[in-house]
């Protein structure tokens, strides 16, 4: 990943915040200094705060899950339209549609609405209606495609949220928050970082400042797919590999040998075998104790973030398996001790879930998060 340099940040204007009487106090550790009434961002910590927030967006990626890019602001709407259509996530920046995740079945009908109106006009019920009904349904799908349009593909809820100005998507952020959704943003110096679980201290009104952040936060989703895609192609090809190897040469036949030459290259050919099962015993163990050491990807359970998942991992919860096992007040004491920002987390369903992945139904998971709102029943 190409790591933007100080100097850029600082010809974007990115280092620019508001003015001094409009600050939050607890945007004090990332401020460099005051000049002309105007607080100064610190882009070394922008920049620190960046690769930290890139690394787990890389990895949000890489598990499949999709991020949703919210940008309402008119300076930075065409920009995060743009970005995030390139790296095929959905984004909302026309008016944020209330309830958009915490009512997000009702959301689902509005999209499935869209797509009926488009089968309509495919198989000609569409002509069959009167002018003014033509219209009405005109007018409905151009209002459903302008709100909802981007988000269409988004068939399930998303696994993080990036925003461009807390201040003003404030309803978005409380909806992640109800639900358990990482949270990452642009927070310029009027605004609270408290909310925010990966913050990048920034200018979000410039939209050079705008272009240059989502520019590096969408390379790092792009790096996150591509890893997901060799791993896929990895496991495609792991299958025709061994089929190859399966298939042993026909041996010649050799012409008769004294008894003892025999004895002795019988004795030569049976060392090597022994050895092959002796692998071939200690090979899954070696696998299960390999796989216990990486541990699972448990931001795949509803509600679990990037840092909960490092807390549970911490605390030796590292697979499904053991995340099954564990008690969810147990699991509440680990997220709190970890930070106090992760006491607001309901892990009653996280055991259920880990339960459903341990043993491998997906198909039963997805579904089960798909009628849940934020991992909670």
């Amino acid at each position: 990943m190409a790591k933007v340099e100080v100097k850029q940040l600082l010809e974007a204007g990115v280092h620019f915040g508001h003015l001094t009487r409009k600050w939050n106090p607890n945007m004090a550790p990332y401020i460099y200094m005051e000049r002309n009434g105007i607080h100064v961002i610190n882009l070394y910590k922008t920049v620190a705060k960046m690769d930290e927030a890139n690394e787990a967006l890389a990895k949000i990626a890489a598990s499949g899950r999709k991020i949703l890019f919210v940008a309402t602001k008119k300076q930075a709407k065409d920009i995060v339209a743009e970005k995030a259509a390139n790296v095929n996530m959905p984004y909302i920046t026309e008016r944020w549609p209330g309830g958009m995740l915490t009512n997000f079945v009702t959301i689902r009908k509005a999209v499935k609405k869209m797509a009926s109106i488009d089968r309509m006009k495919k198989d000609g019920t569409f002509l069959t209606l009167s002018k003014k009904e033509r219209l009405q349904v005109d007018r409905l799908r151009a209002k459903l495609e302008k709100n909802l349009g981007s988000i269409s593909e988004m068939t399930r809820l998303p696994g993080a949220l990036f925003i461009v100005d807390t201040m003003r998507e404030h309803i978005a952020v409380k909806e992640a928050q109800k639900l358990n959704i990482p949270i990452f943003a642009m927070v310029d110096t009027n605004s609270d970082p408290r909310d925010v679980d990966y913050l990048i201290p920034s200018n979000d009104d410039a939209s050079k400042s705008i272009d240059i952040i989502m520019t590096q936060v969408t390379n790092a989703v792009a790096e996150g797919l591509a890893e997901r895609k060799a791993e896929k192609g990895e496991k495609e090809a792991k299958p025709k590999t061994e089929a190859k190897t399966e298939e042993a040469p026909k041996t010649e036949k050799k012409a008769a040998a004294p008894k003892e030459t025999v004895k002795e290259e019988v004795k030569k050919e049976e060392a090597p075998i022994v050895e092959e099962k002796k692998e071939e015993k200690a090979a899954p163990k070696k696998a299960a104790k390999a796989k216990a050491e990486k541990g699972d990807d448990l931001t795949k359970i509803e509600g679990v973030g990037p840092k909960a998942a490092e807390a549970l991992t911490n605390a030796g919860m590292a697979t499904f398996a053991d995340l099954s096992k564990g008690d969810a007040e147990k699991i509440k004491e680990i997220l709190t001790e970890a930070s106090s920002r992760m006491a607001h987390l309901d892990p009653t369903s996280w055991p259920k879930q880990a339960k459903m992945a341990a043993d491998g139904k997906w198909d039963e998971l997805k579904e089960w998060q798909d009628n849940a709102k934020g991992g909670v029943e």
